[in-house]
């Protein structure tokens, strides 16, 4: 993952001890205050709200304990983490542009696809003027680079 990335993360689990847990703890003392704890199914949400947060945080965790950081691609190597890759699919004609991040980076709809994705890994150290061969399900698909901006 990049340094943004692991900033990110960083910034997401102070975000989620702090904000995130008085939330919850709000939530559970309300739900308290509302009687019988056997049949408060407020409370039993709450509380179970605070476990899924407990994992998330867990798990964001996890992933700072075992990240790489990298720095993004630059110069006249191919394309690589960071960089913005144009290419048209040849099977559809349609002209695509996606910047290759890391898994905890990757937003879609945004243009930005994890590197170890299918895509990702076909336009790994691809150049300008290149073809590639995406597998998908359907079938192969022919990918030739247009552009790679690094950034």
């Amino acid at each position: 993952m990049t340094a943004g990335a692991r900033d990110h993360i960083v910034a997401e689990i102070a975000r989620l001890e702090g904000e995130g847990r008085r939330e919850v703890a709000g939530r559970i003392k309300i739900a308290r205050e509302w009687g019988d704890l056997k049949e408060n199914a407020e409370y039993h949400a709450a509380k179970e709200d605070a476990a899924m947060l407990e994992l998330k945080i867990d798990r964001l965790r996890g992933q700072l304990r075992l990240a790489e950081i990298v720095e993004p691609a630059s110069g006249a190597e191919g394309a690589g983490m960071g960089s913005k890759v144009t290419y048209t699919d040849e099977t559809s004609g349609r002209e695509m542009t996606h910047t290759l991040v890391a898994e905890v980076e990757a937003r879609p709809s945004d243009g930005l696809i994890s590197i170890a994705s299918p895509v990702g890994k076909t336009l790994a150290g691809a150049t300008p003027g290149e073809r590639r061969t995406l597998q998908t399900p359907r079938g192969e698909r022919s990918l030739e680079i247009v552009a790679v901006e690094h950034s």
